[in-house]
């Protein structure tokens, strides 16, 4: 399990270990880097549908990624809030799809 920096979801700190954080990490640095290159295209001037393209891209890579820490968090911390009956941390997860999904 790889350990990562605390971070915070609101108001909470939430500082422990996921087994998946070296690939989240991984997937945001390369949709960084795909983002990056979108800038220089239109920098560039590049036609507007490979810019669209690669947008496309880089929205996916960060819907996937969003996708595999939704998955860690239920595997992890919502086991976690239901085997200790801490309904807010089901309150906030609710939140926190709310606003993934839009």
């Amino acid at each position: 399990m790889d350990q990562h920096p605390e971070y915070t979801s609101g108001q909470e700190t939430h500082g422990h270990s996921h087994a998946n954080s070296r690939a989240v990490i991984n997937r945001l640095s390369r949709a960084i880097g795909h983002l990056e290159m979108v800038k220089r295209m239109v920098e560039d001037g590049r036609d507007c549908n490979d810019i669209l393209i690669q947008l496309a891209a880089v929205r996916s890579a960060l819907h996937n990624t969003g996708k595999v820490i939704l998955k860690d968090h239920l595997e992890h911390c919502i086991v976690d809030a239901v085997q200790t009956g801490d309904l807010e941390s089901i309150e906030e997860l609710n939140r926190a799809i709310d606003q993934f999904m839009k």
